[in-house]
């Protein structure tokens, strides 16, 4: 049976006369949605004109933004910070297609969300009538599912069963494409409730294999490096607390990925930070050399593994994951088990106490101190400079002073730089991974911001990532979303400057942004926002408080070094052991030094890589 032949009981409900942009308007609210996210155009007229009584009534709010891509992002923010499934409308053809970089930024990142779209009338269909694209076709490879409401009785049952394909399982994106007949056709409306529903060909593995659980614990029992590796799985599993269990149960490490950050409490003596390219020196060396290695959710992306066939390349692999597609993808593991992170943690943990399992901080002492030692001799430090603002200081300042808040980024160094600076707590981290989408920053913290009104929102951006979608302060001026957003200001494409610099022979091209770039301060002004530059040390910590005690959106244009690189970083087809733009160490014991036979620095005999070029030793 396909998913979409949904087993239900004969309807019981009485029915009323009504349309089909009705029928998906209360089937909206019916599933708690109180937040859509949208921009109204001809084809989906008849249910913008729904949506206008229903405002009229209470219970659910339309977020106008400027374009349609700031509609997705900020639905997929609103999803990350919440938990729940994010909403965003657009019309047909332009108005479809603007959405797709936002649906495949919640694919790639397994984000939950339902776009409805617009669409032609049915006897329109494939005529290339005005504004027709088969938005259905061009989103098949980015959504988990996707409709076209052919009959609008059936409304009410796509729209319960996108919302539970959307957040079951792998959370995931779902298209419903409404032609506009479908919603102006009157018929005898039956609601379906959220729980009505039953997709028998949809049965994600929540539970793990109770088997592989307890090789599972045989592992970390006998494990003395074990490593907990943690992605953005847990978080959508909710799965916070019981990583925080088992990694003081066994007293095991834990390094996160970009999606993975603020899962587990990242002031914990445990806490690594994020692992890969632009991950912790101490991270990536306890990767390399753990024993174990028990993946959470996370999918052995490339950014993370480096060189993949020299990633804990001596270490047994744990994987757990919802997602049996992922589980072996990349790395094949010793104990797979598939079914829900928090779910299978959970019975992890029941049979840890089952067997009489206490905490015992000797198993993993010696291992704990070797990384202590890493984190000692090559620790992140926000640089400064006599004459200039460093990137990394001013995102180290706002964690100071906001330490609470819920942090968007944008796609570049600073995303970088903001990931190794800043703790999060969890859900308080919202930055495209997957897809690296420049333009997301700003518009997901919109989207954040009206699902918690009273949390503290503040976005990171580069000023070449912010230009991608700034209409968006329209949408923060109209609504009165009180986001702060600080631009990173170098005057270039950071990142790409960086690889240009490092593999390109300094040939920058089209990377530098300066000439051209609006006066952000008079811009925000523009929009009737609040508009602040700083240059210096000085102004920083006066700046920040005062944008952060602003009633209303501020912008705050930092400038700082132009030619700052984000290190450590592992260049690509190297292991994460081969970190270039390391620190240097701390102290070095003279009777443990080697020199490095490419480019003769000193190094402690217990390096496998040279720091500085990355040569095996």
């Amino acid at each position: 049976m396909s998913i979409s032949e949904t087993v239900r009981e004969a309807p019981t409900k009485a029915s009323t006369r009504q349309a089909g942009g009705y029928a998906l308007i209360d089937s909206l609210k019916r599933n708690g949605v109180e937040h859509i996210f949208g921009y109204p155009g001809g084809a989906i007229l008849p249910i913008y004109d729904e949506l206008f009584k229903a405002e009229a009534t209470g219970g659910i709010k339309h977020i106008l933004v400027r374009h349609e891509q700031g509609a997705a992002h900020a639905a997929d923010g609103y999803a990350r910070a919440t938990g729940k499934v994010g909403v965003c409308f657009a019309t047909s053809g332009p108005g479809a297609t603007n959405l797709v970089t936002g649906i495949a930024t919640a694919q790639m990142d397994s984000i939950p969300m339902v776009i409805v779209t617009g669409q032609v009338g049915r006897q329109s269909i494939g005529t290339d009538a005005f504004q027709e694209t088969d938005i259905y076709g061009i989103t098949l490879p980015i959504v988990k599912h996707s409709y076209v409401v052919r009959d609008p009785r059936d409304m009410s049952r796509i729209v319960a069963e996108a919302f539970h394909i959307a957040s079951s399982g792998r959370p995931g994106p779902v298209l419903i494409d409404v032609p506009k007949d479908v919603g102006l056709e009157e018929f005898d409306y039956i609601p379906v409730e959220p729980g009505d529903i039953k997709l028998p060909g949809y049965r994600p593995t929540v539970k793990g294999n109770p088997r592989q659980i307890n090789q599972a614990v045989n592992l970390i029992r006998e494990s003395k490096q074990p490593l907990l590796y943690v992605g953005g799985g847990a978080i959508a599993s909710n799965a916070h607390a019981e990583i925080q269990q088992l990694a003081e149960l066994f007293q095991i490490p834990v390094t996160t990925t970009l999606m993975g950050k603020g899962v587990f409490d990242e002031n914990n003596p445990l806490a690594l930070g994020m692992l890969g390219m632009h991950g912790t020196a101490y991270a990536n060396f306890a990767v390399t050399e753990c024993d174990l290695l028990i993946a959470v959710g996370a999918r052995f992306d490339d950014r993370v593994t480096g060189k993949l066939d020299e990633f804990a390349a001596r270490a047994k692999v744990i994987h757990i994951d919802i997602d049996p597609a992922e589980v072996g993808k990349n790395r094949a593991p010793d104990v797979p088990i598939v079914g829900d992170v928090r779910q299978v943690l959970m019975d992890l943990l029941r049979r840890c106490h089952e067997l009489s399992i206490t905490a015992d901080s000797t198993q993993t002492q010696a291992w704990r101190q070797r990384i202590g030692n890493w984190r000692e001799d090559y620790p992140l430090v926000a640089p400064q400079y006599p004459d200039v603002l460093s990137p990394q200081e001013v995102i180290a300042e706002v964690g100071k002073l906001a330490p609470m808040a819920y942090y968007t980024t944008d796609v570049g160094q600073h995303q970088m730089w903001s990931a190794q600076f800043l703790k999060n707590g969890p859900r308080r981290w919202i930055s495209s991974a997957g897809l690296g989408t420049m333009g997301f920053g700003l518009p997901a913290a919109m989207g954040a911001k009206v699902a918690l009104p009273n949390e503290q929102v503040i976005c990171i951006s580069g000023d070449a990532s912010f230009q991608m979608n700034l209409q968006e302060l329209g949408t923060l001026a109209q609504h009165g979303i009180n986001v702060k957003t600080i631009i990173i200001n170098n005057t270039w494409q950071g990142m790409v400057r960086q690889w240009q610099e490092a593999f390109y022979e300094q040939r920058y091209s089209s990377s530098n942004m300066e000439v051209g770039q609006p006066d952000f301060v008079l811009l925000a002004q523009a929009f009737g926002i609040k508009g602040m530059r700083i240059h210096s040390r000085d102004e920083l910590k006066d700046a920040i408080a005062e944008m952060l005690a602003h009633d209303g959106p501020v912008l705050l244009d930092a400038h700082v070094k132009k030619d700052e690189n984000c290190y450590p970083m592992v260049a690509p087809g190297k292991s994460n052991a081969q970190m270039i733009g390391l620190p240097k160490r701390s102290k070095l014991e003279a009777t443990e030094l080697t020199y490095c036979s490419n480019c003769g620095v000193k190094n402690v005999q217990s390096n496998n890589f040279c720091p500085e070029c990355g040569t095996k030793l």
